[in-house]
């Protein structure tokens, strides 16, 4: 029986998605406490920032090593680790009574999640073929995106009616029993399998050194395209709503916290459907990169729009803005679409953590930047504040569409390679 074949990837694929969905609820889960914090800590907010930054920056550094450990030693062992340091940092977040306890907690979390996407791209490479992984890339990104989901009304009622320490303790016991899970249905059981190899056949090639295959990677013009395309989308997507997008629904609108969470939960409505439709278009016309520069160019208008209107545009139109960046967000997974068709699978660990980075890079600096601005102009509760802090994802999304247009294309290439994949 062939892995690529058997019904058992499916549950593989269930298991692996539940996981990511919850993981990814912990990265913004945070901003819904941000004034919180700032209010019984006695925090700034350069330090709410830097708590945002502290898991995105473990979370960017990380992921070449991610990549290039999982190429070597695949990728069940590091998922399931992923999810122990991440349900572990978790619960030490819940039962923190400092900021230096704060910022540790989000370090582990940071760490565990580094080891996700990468090696959940590897192992959707590895249980499905070449002409279902796009699509299902789509629906990974949809479970990251009901994830994100989770961390706005839902989240937020549950934080108004018990606290915040109870959510967050309660999902960190939820990711320590998904780490046993993942041991038991990627490690345990395949063990007690037989599984077909469809490579038996072909001769061994000696392995690359890492220096070298690093260096070959780093100096090639795709590899830099996705990282900027990633960086330019995700990260000021995910940094905005991981830091300072329910404080800027709170202070500029003066909403309540439960209505500044449904405002990014439009925005999260918007990548729901930015990741199965953009996977659609591109299927149908054939082409990675012109959907991919449209996205970006939209964005970027987005963000610019903040600016045009001193970081307070009217309230339908920012409902909109929030809708087609979360789009944005959403067609994300092209990025990794475009990896996959672009190099051999023994390169695709270690490309889709490059290409991470990127994004992730972009939401480490983002939250510090922006909480700086804030304290700078002593603004956090008005919107002049926040019209400076703007500027900095119209030239992060400028960098992102940078990426986009520099793709190149390889149609008949990534059909040679289907084929023989």
């Amino acid at each position: 029986m062939e892995k690529q074949n058997s019904k058992y990837r499916w549950v593989v694929f269930v298991s692996v998605l539940f996981t990511y969905l919850l993981i990814v609820s912990q990265r913004t889960a945070p901003g819904l406490i941000s004034d919180q914090l700032m209010k019984d800590f006695n925090i700034t907010a350069s330090t709410i920032g830097l708590l945002a930054s502290i898991q995105f920056f473990a979370y960017a550094g990380l992921q070449i090593p991610v990549g290039i450990l999982s190429d070597r030693f695949g990728p069940n062992f590091f998922l399931v680790i992923g999810a122990l340091l991440t349900g572990l940092g978790t619960l030490i977040y819940s039962l923190a009574s400092n900021e230096v306890v704060f910022l540790f907690a989000r370090l582990l979390v940071g760490m565990g999640d580094s080891a996700i996407w990468v090696n959940l791209v590897l192992i959707l490479s590895q249980w499905f073929k070449v002409k279902e992984f796009v699509g299902l890339l789509g629906v990974a990104g949809m479970a990251g995106s009901f994830g994100f989901l989770l961390a706005t009304v839902p989240l937020s009622t549950w934080i108004t009616i018990s606290g915040w320490r109870a959510p967050f303790f309660t999902t960190g016991i939820l990711l320590v029993l998904c780490s046993v899970l993942l041991y038991i249905v990627l490690v345990q059981k395949p063990k007690k399998m037989t599984w077909k190899s469809t490579g038996a056949n072909k001769p061994k090639k000696p392995r690359e050194k890492t220096l070298v295959l690093l260096r070959r990677i780093f100096t090639t013009r795709q590899a830099w395209a996705t990282f900027f395309c990633h960086f330019g989308v995700v990260g000021t997507y995910v940094g905005f709503i991981g830091s300072w997008a329910v404080p800027y629904g709170m202070h500029v609108y003066g909403l309540s916290r439960s209505d500044a969470s449904q405002l990014i939960m439009v925005g999260l409505f918007g990548a729901l459907i930015g990741a199965p439709l953009t996977s659609w278009v591109t299927s149908r016309i054939d082409s990675l990169k012109r959907p991919y520069v449209v996205v970006h160019s939209i964005v970027v208008l987005c963000w610019a729009s903040f600016l045009l209107f001193d970081g307070k545009p009217p309230y339908y139109l920012m409902t909109i803005l929030f809708f087609i960046i979360g789009f944005g967000n959403g067609a994300c997974s092209l990025t990794f679409a475009i990896v996959r068709k672009s190099f051999d699978l023994k390169e695709v660990g270690v490309v889709s953590g490059f290409a991470n980075m990127g994004g992730f890079l972009s939401a480490v600096l983002l939250p510090g930047i922006f909480g700086k601005v804030l304290d700078y102009f002593h603004a956090s509760a008005s919107s002049v504040g926040y019209h400076y802090g703007f500027m900095i994802p119209v030239l992060f999304s400028m960098l992102g569409l940078m990426g986009g247009l520099i793709i190149v294309e390889r149609r008949q290439e990534v059909s040679h390679r289907t084929q023989v994949s």
